[in-house]
């Protein structure tokens, strides 16, 4: 979204993202965990391969093996999405490649597995889960794996230091701050979505469908900072997106 020219100077938004680096994040909706329901479990190639299928943009999550290597998984233990228990990162990668994903007849993906997969032809959203402040091993192994991958793809993740690490260290890489209001209304949640922002220095917002419309993310956007929301489930929140934000991040709507 264009920089209103009325809108006064502000020090959080000052450094809006050039339209030409985020026009990928408005061109299409992103699947969340890809386009998954019946045989196409969350986070799994089959999801994915849906979401390519209608054009679709496609939102994927990252956990770490216990050798650092980035799998799309959202959870930190196996347990709801497996028939296994215990966490993801005490797994060597080809452990976790032979587990098996609930409802359907694949493994737990790489995350370069993935972007072979994807290959360019949909946008990409990759939230980095990375719930400590020792977010450099992942960040710098997500890196690696997008080295070299051509097509349209952004990193996010709640923590604001992995923003910021993107930032610092990977500054091409298009990188995004996913926030959330609840549990943290009033001036004490303000203030910390001020301190989070002004730590990631993001490119673009994603923001919980929950709180909109919000002050805070309709300053971001008055401002020239993009801003997606999640998780977008019915088409009553699809209006109230349509009128907040510049994109959804959207699970199977009826």
């Amino acid at each position: 979204m264009p920089s209103s020219p009325f809108a006064p100077p502000d020090p959080l938004f000052s450094a809006a993202p050039s339209q030409r680096r985020v026009a990928f994040l408005f061109a299409q909706p992103f699947a969340h965990r890809g386009l998954h329901g019946p045989g196409a479990p969350e986070n799994s190639r089959a999801a994915f391969r849906a979401a390519i299928a209608i054009g679709h943009g496609i939102e994927c999550d990252i956990q770490p093996a216990a050798d650092g290597t980035p799998f799309v998984f959202h959870d930190d233990d196996l347990d709801r999405l497996t028939g296994e228990r215990g966490p993801v990162a005490v797994r060597m990668p080809a452990a976790l490649s032979a587990i098996a994903l609930t409802g359907g007849d694949e493994s737990i993906p790489r995350l370069d597995e993935v972007l072979a997969l994807v290959d360019g032809r949909v946008p990409m959203l990759i939230e980095i889960k990375a719930p400590d402040r020792h977010v450099a091993p992942l960040c710098q192994a997500v890196r690696r794996a997008l080295e070299g991958y051509r097509g349209a793809a952004a990193v996010m993740s709640f923590n604001p230091l992995v923003s910021r690490w993107f930032h610092d260290h990977e500054d091409r890489i298009v990188r995004g701050l996913v926030m959330t209001e609840e549990g943290r209304k009033g001036l004490l949640g303000g203030l910390v979505r001020r301190l989070a922002l002004r730590r990631a220095r993001p490119d673009f917002l994603a923001y919980d469908i929950r709180d909109l419309p919000s002050r805070f993310a309709g300053r971001a956007r008055a401002r020239g900072m993009p801003v997606l929301t999640w998780t977008v489930r019915s088409p009553a929140q699809r209006e109230t997106a349509a009128a907040s934000t510049d994109q959804i991040i959207y699970e199977r709507m009826p």
